[in-house]
């Protein structure tokens, strides 16, 4: 029995090559007797299939994938990248309001409700690289979706990427059934549920089915370069100085990059290893990069949300 490896560039390449639910991975190990693995590195995030098998099957399933894999990249090379279609919502509805930044698709208008929101909100449209660091309930995440949208439909961006570090809270899941995408979709939710709000469910699922809006759980950025995007990054405190760093280089040009996160709420078991703690000191002299912090006076849910986020601080004080 001999094991061999091949590497894989990106998720996209090991959904075309392996099939909806693994069902090509499955097919191709009921033809050549071999068994087939998909693993991905913890720290480097990079992704191999192993083949496991006895020599002669393991060589030609090799060879077969191998082929696959060309034909793959060939046509990723190839192909003419889709133009997105989009049109911005309420076409008959009234302009925004001075200190408006999007109106949902239910004609709700977006705005700050503090002083501390406009300066965030101000510091996203004038500055190319944002951290916006606070409690839950600030609208660091809402507020940045909203100009997200505001500057697609703008056509300042021809996209939008949405990212997050797939890091459990505090309780272990286990083993998730299903292909990728129904993976990782429960720690995505809390972004759909940003975009159902101001977009509708149909109209969100419309973009993202045509990659005008595109998830993408932060392991699988490595090796990819975003052009002409409004790229997000939520929960920031939950990612690794490694990841933070691989994260901020995938910026192309025309791009703006928006992270959020809170750094009492990390869930990383080393809380002082976060990577949004440590780039506030490494870039905090660059140019070009701002970080705005929010605080319980920003809180906009219940009202007993500041209050809980107050009595939290208190307590770490004393402690």
């Amino acid at each position: 029995m001999i094991t061999k490896k091949i590497r894989l560039g990106n998720p996209q390449e090991a959904l075309q090559l392996l099939g909806e639910q693994d069902a090509a991975l499955r097919q191709m190990e009921r033809e050549y007797g071999v068994e087939i693995f998909l693993r991905q590195d913890i720290h480097s995030s990079e992704m191999q299939l192993s083949i496991k098998g006895n020599t002669s099957r393991v060589d030609k399933a090799l060879r077969r994938i191998r082929e696959k894999l060309a034909t793959v990249r060939r046509a990723e090379l190839s192909a003419t990248p889709p133009q997105p279609s989009f049109e911005p919502l309420n076409l008959n509805a009234p302009p925004l309001p001075e200190d408006g930044v999007y109106r949902s698709a239910y004609g709700q208008v977006v705005r700050p409700r503090t002083p501390n929101q406009k300066s965030y909100v101000e510091a996203i449209a004038k500055t190319e690289l944002v951290f916006g660091i606070g409690p839950a309930g600030t609208g660091k995440t809402h507020l940045a979706v909203a100009c997200a949208l505001r500057a697609l439909e703008a056509r300042r961006v021809t996209r939008v990427i949405l990212s997050r570090p797939v890091v459990e809270a505090g309780e272990k899941l286990g083993f998730l059934p299903g292909a990728f995408i129904e993976k990782v979709d429960p720690y995505l939710k809390p972004l759909y549920d940003a975009f159902y709000g101001l977009l509708g469910p149909e109209r969100f699922r419309l973009w993202r089915d045509t990659d005008v809006i595109e998830i993408v759980p932060l392991a699988y950025m490595r090796g990819r370069t975003f052009n002409d995007a409004f790229i997000l990054l939520d929960e920031a405190q939950n990612t690794t100085p490694e990841q933070m760093k691989m994260f901020l280089t995938r910026m192309g040009h025309g791009s703006r990059v928006v992270v959020t996160g809170d750094v009492t709420q990390s869930d990383l078991s080393d809380k002082a290893a976060s990577g949004l703690v440590r780039v506030a000191e490494i870039l905090k002299d660059v140019e070009g990069v701002a970080f705005h912090k929010l605080t319980e006076e920003d809180v906009v849910r219940h009202p007993l949300v500041r209050k809980i986020v107050r009595a939290y601080e208190d307590w770490s004080r004393k402690k």
